[in-house]
């Protein structure tokens, strides 16, 4: 049974056959998405709570572990990590690779209902999930900038403008705002002047509270009519709180202006964000696990016209951070790299052929292979990444072997005088076991990959099944429309004239019967030497560097400011500026932008931490790789006092959901919180006295300057002052407490009450 005789016999039905198959490739490639790496990301989900004013450690015993506790108990969690600082804790769960994130995060929001009657009652809003994973790298970061607004008014825009429609898109995970915080009116308190009167914080903070109040106070029927009753009961202004009347003394009134500075602000004043240098608020976008970002991308810049006109004019919105950049520009190389391969593979075939029309027929095949390809990844789902077009690109030195092996049978019989409709037909009956036993052994060579699980097999899955399909479709090419071809387009070879001398091919095939004969006749030598090949090989395999995936240039670089865990804010911004000034002056970096600050970030954030990205110009346009750049910026930050800023390259795969300092992570765990204490000290000691890594740092934050007030009970009890109400005196003074709640028609703000950091 001849399989290729059907299509020999019908050249337009095959010819259309073949047509239908590129077109299918051609339209599958213009609906494929891209990508840097075949989506193998861990489904990953972080918590978020807030306790405003908490202690880390009464974050972590009374908030984070009655969270952990319900969310240990959901199924398929492979980890649990939770971070607690001052007022807020980060719970970041990860899933095994095979969960739905949507079912998971359905899960999760069931824990946290559980667990929330296990929570405290004061807490300001309930915990809240996100669908991302704390430790990627922003996909894009959006700097607003302005000179009449001030940071808190671009903080409200952002809020209500920006974060709200950018949640909705597909693709984002997050949307973090940083850099200043939510509108306010700030009361801060003046202790002397409060002790002069003899009133209490609680006393204002009572005040206060009941000054703003927005509920409902019903209707009059009259008759026919009904009125609907308002009153002047919300103070939305700081001037609205500046005639308050706070209590009475010598039959006076005291007001709020005497005792304290009311003014408009924001919520947390200890926020700093910076593009370029300059005051901005920074709108930083992450993407959910395993949405693709290039279309994440596109879909927000399509969206950012419509957003920038619901806008006042005077808030400049750009684009400082865009991590799509590097990838289309490394999946264009890629994809010329596959077309270059494709055009050597032709001419290559060309000058050992010495036949344009023998030529023509791989040379078709090959792209047709190729192409059509791209149609079945649609189907399965597949990206253009870096490593399915390597796939692919290696494919092309496979897919030719299969034309070639039918071309020359068939080639072979045109040479002893056969036509070239028999030539076709016998040419390809007689090898057309070869070709499918050929194929099925290359493709068996991928079955390992194909049932290897984890994150390697994801990551590699899409790389063999790439290759297989290549080589199917390769298989069926060679099989239909390479003999059909042969037999149109063959003719028989001219007799080469013995006068005319030995062609090119020729003396390479007389020059490789010499070479041939040499090593026959040196039997042993050349044996010694596959020998000491062999051996070189594992000598080699030894020593060579190993990894678990080849380190990056995306251009990207990620920052991580850390200093004194005893610093002010403001030391702290100082030194965030001194740190963006070293690194914008260095000739490779395009942009900059970081924030510091407990508010900004939405998230787990220090007063003495910031965060600091930076996107690097072209590698056109610079001599230096990534790591260069860190290497020469490292002994200039070095030089700034009190604070370290660490540097690493972003990169497209990246395991766990930790932020760290670096790309590489040491977890210690214990039962005994005293013991991490003790060790993990010891433990940073010795890496930075390792002369294989640097930049060593640790997440451990516990010798920071504290006040420990120990409460005599005993007195208290006899003056009738209870715990709580030390602690609500003590949060109404040093705890920037959100004491009310002024709502507006886009949004909710507070009325913040600190006594004034000037006493």
């Amino acid at each position: 049974m001849n399989i290729s005789a059907p299509f020999i016999a019908r050249p337009v039905a095959t010819t259309l056959l073949t047509l239908a198959v590129a077109i299918a490739g051609v339209l599958g490639f213009s609906k494929l998405p891209v990508s840097p790496l075949p989506q193998v990301d861990f489904p990953t989900i972080t918590v978020i709570a807030q306790l405003p004013g908490a202690s880390p450690n009464t974050v972590a015993t009374s908030v984070a572990e009655p969270l952990e506790r319900h969310l240990g108990q959901i199924a398929d969690v492979t980890e649990m990590t939770s971070q607690s600082g001052i007022g807020q804790t980060r719970i970041t769960l990860q899933f095994d690779v095979s969960r739905d994130i949507d079912g998971a995060a359905r899960d999760v929001q069931a824990a946290i209902n559980a667990a929330r009657a296990d929570l405290p009652t004061n807490l300001v809003t309930n915990p809240t999930y996100r669908k991302t994973n704390p430790a990627d790298a922003p996909i894009l970061i959006l700097a607003m900038t302005s000179k009449t607004f001030t940071q808190g008014q671009m903080y409200d825009a952002a809020s209500n403008v920006l974060a709200q429609r950018l949640s909705q898109l597909s693709g984002i995970g997050n949307v973090i705002i940083g850099g200043s915080a939510l509108p306010a009116v700030r009361v801060d308190l003046n202790p002397q002047a409060l002790y002069h009167y003899g009133i209490g914080l609680e006393d204002v903070r009572a005040a206060l509270a009941s000054a703003n109040a927005n509920s409902p106070k019903g209707t009059i029927d009259d008759g026919d009519r009904r009125y609907q009753i308002y009153t002047n009961d919300q103070a939305n202004e700081a001037a609205d709180y500046i005639p308050l009347v706070i209590a009475y003394r010598n039959g006076a009134g005291v007001r709020l202006s005497d005792v304290a500075r009311v003014h408009n602000s924001v919520q947390d004043v200890r926020n700093i964000g910076l593009s370029e240098g300059e005051p901005a608020v920074l709108v930083i976008l992450y993407r959910q696990p395993g949405a693709n970002i290039i279309e994440t991308i596109d879909n927000v810049r399509a969206e950012l016209p419509h957003l920038e006109a619901a806008m006042p004019a005077d808030m400049n919105v750009t684009v400082a951070i865009d991590r799509s950049t590097t990838i289309r520009a490394s999946l264009h190389d890629t994809e010329l790299t596959l077309v270059v391969a494709i055009f050597l593979v032709t001419v290559v075939v060309y000058l050992f052929l010495r036949n344009f029309r023998a030529t023509l027929i791989p040379g078709v095949a090959v792209p047709i292979s190729i192409i059509g390809t791209f149609g079945v990844m649609y189907l399965f789902g597949y990206s253009l990444d870096i490593l399915s077009l390597m796939a692919l690109t290696i494919a092309t030195g496979f897919v030719v072997d299969d034309a070639i092996v039918v071309l020359e049978n068939t080639s072979r019989h045109l040479e002893e005088g056969m036509p070239r409709l028999e030539a076709a037909l016998r040419g390809a009956r007689e090898v057309s076991f070869t070709v499918l036993s050929i194929s099925l052994s290359l493709i068996a060579v991928f079955i390992p990959i194909l049932l290897m699980g984890g994150i390697l097999g994801r990551l590699f899955r899409e790389f063999a099944v790439t290759l297989s399909v290549a080589i199917l479709v390769s298989l069926a090419i060679s099989l239909t429309t390479t003999p059909m071809m042969c037999a149109l387009f063959l003719r028989s070879a001219p007799v080469q004239s013995e006068a005319r001398g030995p062609t090119l091919f020729e003396r390479m095939r007389r020059g490789y019967g010499r070479t041939l004969t040499w090593a026959l006749r040196h039997r042993r030598l050349v044996l010694l030497i596959f020998i000491a090949t062999i051996c070189l090989n594992v000598e080699l395999y030894i020593i060579v560097p190993k990894g678990f995936f080849p380190q990056q240039d995306t251009g990207r670089l990620i920052g991580s400011l850390q200093a004194d865990q005893s610093i002010s804010f403001q030391a702290m911004s100082r030194k965030l500026q001194q740190m963006v000034s070293i690194v914008r002056q260095d000739p490779a970096v395009a942009t900059v932008v970081g924030f510091t600050g407990v508010g900004s970030g939405g998230g787990y954030a220090q007063i003495n931490t910031g965060s600091v990205f930076v996107s690097l110009k072209p590698l056109s346009q610079r001599d230096v790789s990534v790591d260069q750049v860190i290497a020469r910026l490292r002994p200039k930050l070095a030089q700034v006092p009190g604070g370290r800023l660490y540097l690493a390259a972003v990169q497209d795969l990246r395991a766990g959901g930790r932020q760290s300092n670096a790309q590489y992570q040491y977890t210690l765990q214990s039962d005994n919180v005293e013991d991490l204490y003790t060790w993990t000290p010891k433990l940073v000691a010795a890496l930075e006295h390792n002369a294989v890594v640097t930049d060593v740092s640790t997440d451990q934050q516990q010798k920071g300057l504290e006040t420990y007030l120990e409460v005599d009970r005993d007195a208290a009890a006899r003056f009738g002052i209870s715990p709580r109400q030390i602690n609500n005196t003590l949060y109404d003074a040093f705890g920037q407490r959100q004491v009310s709640i002024i709502y507006s028609a886009i949004n909710q703000y507070h009325v913040v009450m600190e006594v004034d950091p000037r006493y």
